[in-house]
């Protein structure tokens, strides 16, 4: 199942397409050649727009929290990845600790950390819960929907002076955090000994930037372009950082509206030289945090000055409650996908969805990858969101895409729009911006700084 494309711009994507298929040994070669020189994280999800004249991510989240979403055929797929991950790390690895996020009553989050232990314990591990949550002071078994049960116990450093961290009767190999650090990085994770936390530390959100990862990114389209000759914009967003933002302060939303304008401008020269008839806009959303918190759709500067107070509030707070004082500006990439009328929705996601059929709504694809491996994906659709507007809001449904045959083997007989074709494409881009979250894991590490 492919969208329907309702838009007249589908040459310029078909042509991005089949010069994908034509250079697939090339980009194979390439991206094998680069995770040589690079570390994948352990596993990332990518949100994609398909704007018909351009793909681009335009999110990547290193602590993703939808495999619940994923089609049951993907499994086996997601396994041999995450084997193929634990290999590197710790080859003769036993336990495995997994620290989720602390909002334990979210039946749609529940799901998708059940899935993952379950995808954990197909590689051969032994898979316990631990969790942040001051709350969760015993065992505590939580319940899914279904019947399914599983226990989270609180965590406690263990060893030789407390330098490791498990749980009671439980000395782990690896941590592996589906916890985004949104509120800080608790001191528990700190300073471990001989243990593999996954992802490390500054990939959390109480120090990761978006702006670092899509300066990364944009080094690295900008070289995937040239095997492909072609304009890295297809394939990139443009983007502006605006620092010591506050929502409210005039002098502070005249310095973030001349941002947008600025990048407005540079996205009008683009438009006008591919002449895309589209009106261009610019997403303003916080330089750190996830959960769709902290996100605006701008065409003209004079939304940013003239925002009410409630959209001011919205603006200025994010996940744990945390005041908001980065801000990217990012060009917006419109959707041009819908998901047909009466495709049946996955039974909700990670923050929010909608059992039943779907009415025919805007979609954006999310591809999923585990290593530096492609294991599946979902449409994130939203019946009551246009083709620029952000889709990771309350009220959105998923779409599990077949991405277990599909994506990683295109077949250049059929029309670059077919199938396995198009997701061919996605998984591209979707590892370009796993590689940018390598080099920006990188870039970034504290322990290179002071080395």
């Amino acid at each position: 199942m492919v969208p329907h494309l309702v838009t007249a711009l589908s040459g310029p994507l078909a042509d991005l397409e089949q010069r994908m298929l034509d250079a697939t040994p090339a980009i194979e070669r390439w991206f094998r050649l680069e995770w040589q020189e690079h570390t994948p994280p352990f596993y990332a999800s990518v949100d994609l727009r398909n704007a018909g004249f351009k793909i681009a991510p335009v999110d990547t989240n290193l602590f993703p929290g939808g495999f619940n979403n994923l089609s049951p055929d993907v499994m086996p797929l997601a396994v041999q990845a995450a084997m193929a991950a634990i290999d590197k790390i710790c080859p003769d690895a036993r336990n495995l600790l997994l620290i989720p996020e602390n909002h334990t009553r979210n039946r749609f989050y529940l799901q998708n950390v059940a899935r993952l232990a379950a995808i954990l314990r197909q590689t051969g591990l032994n898979v316990r819960l631990g969790s942040l949550n001051a709350e969760i002071t015993e065992a505590t078994p939580i319940e899914l929907d279904g019947g399914q049960t599983f226990t989270i116990e609180p965590l406690k450093r263990i060893g030789s002076n407390g330098r490791r961290l498990g749980l009671t009767d439980f000395d782990p190999c690896a941590v592996l955090l589906n916890n985004d650090l949104s509120g800080g990085i608790p001191d528990v994770l700190r300073d471990l000994h001989e243990q593999y936390l996954l992802p490390p530390l500054h990939a959390g959100w109480a120090v990761r930037r978006k702006t670092h990862h899509f300066a990364a990114y944009d080094d690295v389209a900008k070289r995937f372009a040239k095997v492909l000759d072609i304009d890295p914009w297809m394939i990139n967003p443009y983007f502006e950082q605006c620092s010591d933002v506050r929502f409210g302060d005039a002098a502070s939303e005249d310095c973030l509206a001349g941002h947008v304008d600025s990048l407005l401008a540079k996205i009008r020269r683009k438009y006008k030289e591919y002449g895309i008839g589209e009106t261009p806009y610019v997403i303003v959303k916080a330089d750190a945090g996830t959960y769709g918190m902290g996100v605006m759709s701008v065409k003209d500067a004079s939304e940013v000055r003239n925002m009410n107070r409630k959209a001011r509030n919205k603006m200025s707070v994010v996940k744990e409650g945390l005041e908001v004082s980065e801000v990217i500006i990012q060009e917006g990439v419109h959707t041009f996908e819908r998901v047909p009328v009466g495709e049946k929705a996955a039974d909700g996601g990670a923050q929010d969805g909608i059992a039943g059929t779907i009415e025919s709504g805007i979609a954006e694809p999310v591809v999923y990858m585990i290593d530096r491996y492609v294991v599946g994906g979902f449409y994130r659709v939203h019946t009551g969101r246009g083709i620029d507007d952000n889709l990771n809001a309350p009220g959105m449904q998923f779409v599990p895409l077949p991405f277990a045959s599909s994506c990683n083997f295109p077949d250049p007989g059929q029309r670059p729009q077919a199938a396995p074709n198009r997701f061919y494409a996605y998984g591209v881009v979707a590892r370009l911006a796993l590689l940018a979250a390598s080099v920006e894991l990188e870039r970034t590490d504290p322990a290179a700084e002071t080395a």
